[in-house]
């Protein structure tokens, strides 16, 4: 196998698992507010979180670069700049990705039974070992289903993080700018063997993922 093709592999899968796991940790409490409370703004706020899902990447990536970049607002308050470096993909993914994970986890979140949780609180449970006992028990194929999509979707992602990290080998070549280079070469026999392991790993999270979703509607059924 080509070195730069496990290189770029090995980049996509740490990206996409590092902000799987920041999704995971922002995006459930997030969803629960948006699937609970009530606010001004709160229309806004979801337009806002949903906003990639029918922005062009290019152009998000585009605002994320000039926002990480050495003249944008990041490096004026920390100092850092995150353009065409690790942590900028990450950034940009998290963002990219947010809308898959956060409609899941919201979707998990809005399917639980209310009574449930008005009983345990009736009977003086305390707030953690209501989530302890009764929310994640019962949401937790939901929320693992919301973030191997957003894993997978991280995976196959092109022109954010081209736009982001553009295309360095070793250090910011994920896997889809990978094979875009391929193609763009004209090396279409190598292009396709990286497409098809990167069509296997992507079918093989959304079997994941559906299977997660029908075990938790059983688990809900039989509970």
């Amino acid at each position: 196998m080509d070195p730069l093709f496990v290189t770029a592999l090995r980049l996509s899968l740490q990206v996409a698992l590092v902000a799987s796991l920041i999704l995971l940790l922002l995006g459930i409490p997030l969803a629960w507010t948006l699937a609970f409370r009530r606010f001004p703004g709160k229309a806004i706020l979801e337009a806002i979180f949903l906003l990639p899902l029918v922005l062009p990447p290019t152009v998000l990536g585009f605002y994320v670069l000039l926002f990480l970049g050495p003249e944008g607002p990041w490096h004026k308050v920390t100092g850092l700049s995150w353009a065409f470096r690790f942590e900028g993909l990450v950034f940009a993914s998290v963002l990219f990705s947010l809308p898959f994970a956060l409609t899941a986890y919201r979707e998990a979140f809005l399917a639980l039974d209310r009574n449930l949780l008005e009983v345990a609180r009736t009977l003086g449970a305390p707030k953690p070992k209501v989530w302890a006992k009764v929310v994640l028990p019962l949401v937790w194929p939901g929320l693992l289903s919301g973030t191997l999509l957003a894993f997978a979707h991280t995976l196959g992602e092109f022109g954010v993080v081209l736009m982001v990290g553009g295309s360095i080998p070793g250090k910011t070549q994920m896997v889809s700018i990978y094979i875009y280079d391929l193609v763009q070469a004209l090396r279409f026999e190598e292009a396709s063997k990286a497409a098809l392991v990167l069509l296997f790993l992507s079918l093989a999270f959304l079997v994941a993922a559906r299977t997660l979703e029908a075990k938790g509607r059983a688990w809900k059924s039989i509970t």
